[in-house]
């Protein structure tokens, strides 16, 4: 009969990292166990919460707008530590969980001084800011990439590859396969931005796609997620080109248009690439210009490299560029199936239950092996090492 534990799950700001930390409380809570979530006011309106755990909203101050912005900074991460502590000592966790996010820093300080175990989950191929911060003195680091660069080398000797929690809605299509496809169907291609859209995809995605052959063009059919200023825009657009297009500022049933597609397009945030990976779905990706340490073109690495993607900067992200990579991709329904398959192998679909398992072998003995990574070479090891 497995123990009743306490857990607190530290994130916020996106869904890159409220995400993953809604599927591990999912596990943790379907495992027996009690979940509280600490979060700031953006993070708790990002849709996915599980309903049975707490939800705390925390302050946390971004260190931003020179002295004056720090010193506000540290004002609130204090008044955000001492409101985990108070937590701690009602809710009394066995460990506290940080995905990034300026919230997940006073939860770490707290947990740190009341002598509570720490983990910290990076989404992606840089370790982020706040983990960062807090690399040498956690516990733990689960990683979603087998390569992770701005670990602090004190800190590699606690690395874990465990990948990115993903919807089990999305995992479930491995086991449905890719959607056939040969030079005489429907090619189905889902053009996503992530949480918020991209204006750049509405801007080049249709005449990019006007661009292919007559006999590929006239065989398209798009579901794409646009910015609600330039959706009527880009829906005139398809229509005048004779492509049809479903269009959407939201895409509800995500996990339903990715298993019907046969490509996607979008840009390569840690979600997007987890789902992708997880479904087997080939893509074309464009990173965010602007993401921090440049670490969406460190998250399609591997991809591209595995032959499961093909990788356009956005400065390069013309029409013609983009119809070039699509009929590479597309002319071969054997070159689609074998991008989809790499991309099937890399990805890590047991990344939830891997992650619960190195959580619950915090403070005791670790209840499974799971990937460990060092500086030498791969191994396997106990969650928590003694």
């Amino acid at each position: 009969m497995s123990v009743k534990r306490h857990y607190v799950l530290a994130a916020g700001g996106t869904g890159g990292h409220m995400i993953p930390a809604y599927a591990l409380g999912e596990e943790l809570i379907a495992r027996g166990h009690h979940v509280a979530l600490i979060t700031d006011e953006r993070g708790a309106r990002i849709p996915g919460a599980f309903e049975k755990g707490q939800v705390h909203i925390l302050p946390a101050g971004r260190f931003a707008g020179g002295p004056v912005g720090w010193i506000r900074a540290a004002l609130g991460i204090k008044r955000g530590r001492d409101m985990a502590l108070r937590l701690y000592e009602t809710f009394e966790p066995t460990a506290v969980i940080g995905f990034g996010g300026y919230p997940a820093l006073p939860a770490l300080l707290a947990a740190r001084k009341a002598g509570i175990a720490t983990l910290v989950h990076e989404q992606n191929a840089v370790l982020g800011r706040v983990n960062r911060l807090v690399a040498t003195r956690v516990d733990a680091i689960a990683t979603s990439f087998a390569t992770v660069s701005r670990i602090p080398a004190k800190a590699q000797g606690k690395v874990h590859l465990v990948g990115n929690p993903v919807r089990e809605s999305v995992v479930a299509l491995r086991d449905k396969g890719f959607p056939a496809y040969d030079e005489h169907g429907v090619l189905r291609v889902l053009v996503t931005g992530g949480s918020q859209g991209a204006s750049v995809l509405s801007e080049v995605v249709p005449d990019g796609l006007a661009m292919l052959p007559d006999d590929l063009r006239s065989r398209l059919q798009v579901t794409q997620q646009c910015r609600a200023e330039d959706i009527e825009q880009v829906r005139d657009r398809y229509a005048a080109l004779g492509i049809a297009a479903d269009l959407a500022t939201y895409i509800e049933d995500l996990p339903e248009r990715l298993g019907w597609a046969h490509l996607v397009i979008a840009r390569a945030g840690a979600s997007t690439l987890a789902e992708l990976t997880a479904a087997g779905r080939p893509a074309v990706l464009v990173p965010l210009p602007g993401a921090t340490d440049d670490h969406q073109t460190e998250n399609a690495r591997e991809m591209v490299a595995a032959g499961a993607a093909r990788m356009i900067p956005q400065p390069r992200f013309t029409a013609k560029e983009l119809a070039k990579q699509v009929q590479k991709l597309a002319l071969s329904p054997v070159a689609l199936a074998n991008a989809a398959e790499r991309a099937l192998a890399c990805g890590r679909p047991d990344a939830t239950r891997d992650l619960a398992d190195l959580v619950e072998g915090a403070g005791g003995e670790p209840l499974m092996d799971v990937v460990r990574l060092s500086a030498s070479a791969p191994a396997p090891s106990g969650a928590f090492a003694t």
